[in-house]
C-alpha cells in the first residue's frame, strides 16, 4: 500500500481533500463501463470535499443520517435506479441547507465521483441528469476498506495521510485565568447561582436559575451586552460553562475557549481537532472539574485542560474513532469521576457502545458498562440470535443526570441500528437491550441498579435517549424523560417503576400502551414492514422532542418542554450483514402532522402531579434550543426563525424577544458577574432531523448559512 504525497494529491484535483478527516486510499479493481468523463469525477471528488464529506465523511462510509455512499449497501438502494436519477436526488436535497444551490453541473459531477467510487469507470460520455444508464450495470458496489476510497488512475491501494500544518492546532491565544478557584464536590452538588458548571446547570438536569433580577417585569429591559463570533461550520449547539465569572466556551471542531463572561475578552484558546472542517456532530456540553475543564471530542478522546492557562493536563482515547466512534455530548461529573457517554456506533462492529468512568487527574478509565447487551449477558438474548457484530445503536450521545441521595446515575439509551427492524434482521425476538431504555447505574462503579425500557425494538428512530429531569414531590422521587415519540414518561426513580405517561404531540405509531406498565404496543403494519416499503408515522424523526432539553420550573412545578410537530414515511433499506455496515439505512419522506396547522414548533408546559398541559404556543419555526426557566419566573427558548424570546412560566405568554443574526440554537445559561445576572444564548447551523425536516415542510422559514455566535444579554445598570 502506497502512500499519496501532497503533490499526488494535488495531481489528483484533491485539493479540497486536505481537510485532516481521515486516510483515504484506492482498492484495485476492473470496472465496469461508466457514463461520465473523469473530468466531471474529478470535479466532483473536490465538491464532496467541501460539500459532502462533513457528513457523508471522506471516504464515503456515512454516519449518522447521512448514508452509505459506497459499497454494498450503496448498490442495494441505487442499484435498479439510473445515474440521471441518482443526479436528480442529489441536486433535489442536498446540502441540507440549500438543495440546488450548487448547480445543475456540481451535482453531476457529485454523482460521477460517487459512481467511481463505487468501482464505475469514466468514458467519453458527460453524466447529466437525464443520463438512463442503469447504476447496476456501470458500478460494482464495491465497498472500499475503512478510511480508504477510489481515486481515477491509480492502481492498488493508496493511503493519503492528513498533511502536517493544514490548520493550526494547539494553543493559539495563550493568557492565564486570574483567581481562579478549584471546583469541588460540594459545588456540583449544590451550585453557586452565580455559576452555570454543568449542562442543564446541576444534577437534577433542571437547566433552572435560582436567580430573580430578570423578572417578568424587568425583562423587557434586556439588551445585548456583548457577542462572539465562534468557529464557523458544523453542528453549535453548545452550552457555555461559567464558573467565577470566566465562561468555557466548546466551539465547533474541537475548539475550547477561556473568555471574561462580563467584557466578552479572550483569555486562552486552544484548537483540539484533528479536523478543520469538523464532522457531523455537536460539541453540547463541557465538565469543570477541581482545576481542570474536561472535553469529549468529536473523535471520542477525552482531553483535560488547565482551566487556567488551557494547556493539556492529559488526553486518553475513549474509543476507536477509525470504527466511528463519537462524543456530541460532554461528561457529568460525579464523585470525582468523569462519567461519559458514546456515540457513533450505528455500524457494524464487535466492540458496542458503552457508558464509562475516568479519574480526572489522569484520564484512567475507572469502569465501563455496555450498553448493548452482549451475547451470554444478561439480556444477551433480546437480540435474539445476533452476533455481536451485528448489535449496533445504544448509543448514549446526551449526558446523564445524577441523585445525590440515591447515589445513581440515570441515561437515556439511543434505540438499535439500523432504523427499521426487518432490515436488522433478528426476527420477533428483537427486544434489542438496552436500547430505547433508560438506565440507572451506581457512578462508583457503573454497575446496574435497574433499567426501564420504553420501546422494545424500536423501529422508526422514535428514540428515548435524551435528558432525564429529577423532581421531588413530596416523597416520591421521580424521573422524567421525553423522546421522539412525545411520550412523557414519568419512573419511579428508585426502582425503574413505570407511574405515568403523558402524550404531547399527535402520534400514530403505537395503538395501545398499558396503563400499568406502560408497554407500548405497535401498529401491526409497522411490525410487519419489509425492506423497501414505505411506513407513515408520527412524529418523524425530528420528534417529538430532541436533543433540546427541557426545564423544570420549582416554582410552578412545571415541566417546559421544546416540541416539534412533523410526520413521516419511512422506508427500510436491504443491509449487508458484515463490519463497517449497518447504520441507519432507511430512507424518509417528511409532511405535515395532522392538525397542527403547519405550525412545527410547540412550547408547552406540564404539571409534574397531574401531567396536564397547562399552556403551550405553536408557531411556524421549530424550537431550536433548550429552555432555560429561572426563578425570576421567566423561561427563555430561541427558534429556527431567528428569534430567542422569554415567556412567562406561568401563562406562556411572550414578554420579550429579539432577533438574532441566524437561528438560535444551544443551551441558554445564566450567570451573574458582580451581582449582576446575564443570560447567554447561541446561534448557530447544523444538526440532523431538527434541521433537516424543517427545510422540508417549511422552507418558508429563511436564515443565513454562517453566524455562529455567542450572545450575553443583561438588564441596564441602575442609575
Amino acid at each position: 500500500m502506497a502512500s499519496l504525497t501532497k503533490s499526488d494529491l494535488l495531481r489528483f484535483g484533491a485539493v479540497a481533500i486536505i481537510t485532516g478527516l481521515g486516510t483515504l486510499a484506492l482498492v484495485g479493481q476492473t470496472p465496469a463501463a461508466g457514463a461520465f468523463t473523469a473530468q466531471q469525477s474529478a470535479s466532483g471528488r473536490a465538491a464532496y470535499t467541501a460539500n459532502c464529506a462533513a457528513c457523508h465523511q471522506a471516504d464515503l462510509s456515512g454516519r449518522a443520517e447521512a448514508p452509505q455512499l459506497a459499497g454494498a449497501n450503496f448498490k442495494t438502494a441505487w442499484g435498479a435506479r439510473t445515474a440521471g436519477a441518482l443526479v436528480a436526488y442529489i441536486q433535489a436535497s442536498m446540502p441540507p441547507g440549500s438543495p440546488g444551490s450548487l448547480g445543475a453541473e456540481t451535482y453531476a459531477n457529485l454523482a460521477a465521483f460517487i459512481l467511481e467510487s463505487n468501482g464505475a469507470s469514466p468514458g467519453n460520455q458527460t453524466l447529466t441528469a437525464s443520463s438512463d444508464a442503469s447504476i447496476r450495470t456501470i458500478a460494482t458496489g464495491q465497498m472500499p476498506p475503512a478510511g480508504q476510497m477510489f481515486l481515477p488512475g491509480v492502481s492498488g491501494p493508496v493511503t493519503m495521510q492528513p498533511i502536517a500544518g493544514a490548520v493550526a492546532k494547539g494553543l493559539t491565544v495563550t493568557g492565564e485565568v486570574k483567581n481562579y478557584g478549584p471546583v469541588t464536590d460540594q459545588m456540583l452538588l449544590k451550585p453557586d447561582p452565580a455559576d452555570w458548571l454543568m449542562i442543564r446547570r446541576n444534577y437534577q438536569a433542571w437547566s433552572y436559575s435560582p436567580s430573580t433580577q430578570i423578572s417578568t417585569q424587568s425583562v423587557k429591559g434586556l439588551s445585548l451586552v456583548w457577542a462572539w463570533a465562534m468557529n464557523e461550520g458544523g453542528w453549535n449547539e453548545p452550552t457555555p460553562i461559567v464558573h467565577n465569572g470566566i465562561m468555557y466556551l466548546a466551539n465547533t471542531g474541537n475548539i475550547v475557549q477561556a473568555l471574561d463572561a462580563k467584557t466578552g475578552e479572550l483569555i486562552w484558546e486552544n484548537r483540539l481537532g484533528n479536523d478543520p472542517v469538523p464532522l457531523n456532530v455537536a460539541t453540547r456540553s463541557l465538565g469543570i472539574y477541581g482545576d481542570k475543564v474536561f472535553l469529549a471530542t468529536t473523535d471520542a478522546r477525552l482531553i483535560a485542560l488547565d482551566a487556567r492557562t488551557g494547556r493539556v493536563a492529559w488526553e486518553t482515547v475513549i474509543a476507536d474513532r477509525k470504527k466511528g466512534y463519537q462524543n456530541s455530548s460532554g461528561p457529568i461529573i460525579i464523585h470525582g469521576k468523569v462519567v461519559e457517554g458514546l456515540g457513533g456506533c450505528e455500524r457494524y462492529k464487535e466492540d458496542g457502545c458503552f457508558i464509562s468512568a475516568y479519574d480526572p487527574e489522569t484520564g484512567k478509565q475507572l469502569w465501563k458498562f455496555q450498553t448493548v447487551a452482549r451475547e451470554g449477558d444478561p439480556g444477551g438474548d433480546s437480540w435474539g440470535k445476533l452476533p455481536n457484530l451485528l448489535r449496533a445503536g445504544g448509543d448514549t450521545w446526551i449526558t446523564g443526570s445524577y441523585d445525590p441521595d440515591l447515589n445513581l446515575t440515570y441515561w437515556g439509551v439511543a434505540q438499535p441500528k439500523p432504523w427499521v427492524r426487518a432490515s436488522r434482521g433478528a426476527g420477533a425476538s428483537d427486544k434489542a437491550l438496552y436500547t430505547s431504555a433508560t438506565l440507572a447505574l451506581n457512578p462508583d462503579d457503573g454497575k446496574l441498579a435497574w433499567y426501564y425500557q420504553h420501546v422494545a425494538g424500536e423501529s422508526l428512530d422514535l428514540d428515548e435517549v435524551y435528558e432525564r429531569v429529577l423532581v421531588d414531590v413530596g416523597d416520591q422521587k421521580l424521573s422524567f424523560n421525553i423522546g421522539k415519540v412525545g411520550i412523557l414518561w414519568k419512573l419511579d426513580r428508585k426502582t425503574g417503576k413505570f407511574l405515568n405517561y403523558k402524550q404531547t404531540v399527535f402520534q400514530n405509531v403505537f395503538d395501545q400502551l398499558d396503563e400499568k406498565t406502560g408497554e407500548p404496543r405497535y401498529r401491526s403494519d409497522i411490525l410487519e414492514a419489509k425492506p423497501g416499503q414505505w411506513i407513515q408515522a408520527c412524529p418523524s424523526t425530528e420528534g417529538g422532542h430532541n436533543w433540546q432539553a427541557m426545564s423544570y420550573h420549582p416554582g410552578t412545578q412545571q415541566l417546559i418542554i421544546p416540541l416539534s410537530q412533523c410526520c413521516q414515511e419511512m422506508n427500510g433499506r436491504v443491509v449487508e450483514f458484515k463490519a463497517g455496515s449497518g447504520g441507519t439505512s432507511a430512507d424518509r419522506r417528511f409532511s405535515e402532522m395532522p392538525g397542527s396547522n403547519g405550525n412545527v414548533g410547540k412550547l408547552a408546559a406540564y404539571d409534574v402531579k397531574t401531567m396536564k398541559e397547562m399552556w403551550s404556543i405553536q408557531q411556524r419555526a421549530p424550537f431550536l434550543t433548550a429552555v432555560l426557566s429561572t426563578a425570576g419566573g421567566v423561561a427563555f427558548v430561541g427558534d429556527l426563525n431567528r428569534v430567542f424570546k422569554a415567556v412567562d412560566v406561568k401563562t406562556g405568554a411572550i414578554l420579550w424577544q429579539t432577533r438574532l443574526a441566524t437561528s438560535v440554537q444551544g443551551f441558554p445559561v445564566s450567570f451573574s458577574v458582580g451581582g449582576k445576572q446575564y443570560i447567554a444564548v447561541s446561534t448557530g447551523l447544523g444538526g440532523g432531523s431538527p434541521r433537516q425536516v424543517p427545510l422540508t415542510i417549511a422552507p418558508d422559514v429563511h436564515h443565513p448559512l454562517s453566524g455562529n455566535m455567542i450572545y450575553v444579554f443583561a438588564l441596564p445598570d441602575s442609575k
